[in-house]
């Protein structure tokens, strides 16, 4: 029996309307898209496997929460995870404002922007598809972990899988913060870290692009068909000639919806974000950085040692750069500060688990698969000149 959402496209568990949801939230937001009459005022009828509020300790983000506090409390007692809550709030600190900005920048996306734009532009099997998708990733970039809520909004309201993927890669490397942390520590170097990275998510994307065709990954079930003539500037003129502003609608209707929207995307990231901050922290804490710098040196034995560290240890762009800089200092492979920097990206456990549970295996297990070689010629590459 096929149970994907047909809102966000995720694993359904409640039975409604002849369709399976993940959560209340979907099924609310498909009543009010099919115009139907809400389950709960249908002569009794519930929403069948829809927990109680007084079971959110079945939810995934509260039992991850709750081994994490778990954690930090035990770092008080035990002397071997003292520097584990240092790392720990010191990575929250790093990631929670690109969190919180991408949470805020999902919602907005679903309240203000109708899945028939997504599905113009970024749903479309050609490679302008995936260009747009990029430069997307280069406006609405952030984090690594804080475009996250973003690329799943994208997904949800129909973008292509291959421009899913390209903006997914795109994201990290092009925000203001990072480009100036990079250009500060790296000089001119930094055009190739940027430059090289946007280049992976093009071709990357278009290898995606060819997958998609072959039938060798999932299909977004959530884009729309759309009229040959239809057109956003016009669709744009429409609504803004209906719309009526109003400062009820705008604090009792607008405002709630976005952080709803928000909300939920925070349900379905958090806590895998969580478990990459806890296992980075763990990690971090138990193993000195002299260790790491002593092994990586230009040969290809320091590469892929550079790329395996980095797959554990990588959390966020912001936090990686800086120890990208100094195996660099140290030992003068800029290949291996790339390697280091773009190995959370491609190999990121957070991101592939993401991939794996919202859209499917085969679209998480294809982006190593594709990235890794590619990041790895092209550090080889930089470690030569």
């Amino acid at each position: 029996m096929n149970k994907i959402d047909p809102i966000c496209g995720m694993v359904g568990r409640i039975a409604a309307h002849g369709e399976w949801f993940c959560s209340e939230y979907c099924v609310r937001k498909y009543e009010r898209e099919k115009k139907l009459v809400p389950i709960a005022k249908n002569r009794g009828q519930s929403l069948k496997g829809l927990s109680p509020i007084f079971y959110f300790y079945k939810s995934k983000l509260f039992i991850t929460a709750s081994v994490v506090s778990i954690l930090l409390l035990s770092s008080f007692y035990l002397p071997i995870l003292s520097k584990f809550r240092h790392h720990f709030f010191e990575y929250v600190g790093l990631v929670w404002k690109a969190l919180a900005l991408g949470f805020f920048l999902g919602g907005l996306i679903e309240v203000y922007i109708p899945r028939s734009y997504i599905s113009k532009h970024l749903a479309k099997k050609s490679w302008t598809s995936i260009l747009k998708a990029t430069v997307l990733g280069f406006i609405f970039s952030g984090c690594s972990h804080g475009c996250l809520a973003i690329t799943f909004e994208l997904f949800k309201k129909g973008a292509s899988i291959p421009a899913v993927i390209a903006f997914l890669l795109a994201s990290p490397w092009a925000n203001f913060s990072i480009t100036v942390l990079l250009f500060s520590l790296f000089k001119w170097k930094a055009l190739w870290i940027i430059g090289t990275s946007l280049f992976i998510s093009l071709l990357v994307g278009f290898f995606y692009l060819w997958l998609e065709k072959k039938n060798w990954i999932e299909k977004n079930p959530n884009t729309i068909p759309l009229e040959q003539d239809f057109s956003i500037w016009q669709d744009l003129r429409n609504r803004w000639g209906r719309y009526q502003f109003s400062l009820k609608e705008l604090f009792l209707g607008q405002i709630p919806s976005i952080l709803k929207g928000a909300w939920h995307l925070a349900e379905m990231v958090l806590w895998w974000v969580l478990i990459g901050i806890t296992i980075a922290s763990l990690l971090g804490s138990l193993i000195p950085s002299q260790i790491f710098q002593e092994w990586l040196g230009k040969d290809i034995k320091g590469l892929f040692l550079t790329l395996g560290l980095a797959t554990v240890i990588e959390v966020c762009s912001e936090g990686s750069a800086p120890l990208a800089f100094e195996i660099y200092r140290q030992s003068g492979a800029f290949g291996n500060a790339f390697i280091f920097l773009m190995a959370g990206v491609i190999t990121d456990y957070t991101e592939i688990g993401l991939l794996w549970s919202n859209i499917g295996r085969r679209t998480a297990l294809w982006l190593p698969a594709l990235s890794v070689p590619i990041a790895l010629l092209i550090g080889w590459f930089l470690n030569k000149i």
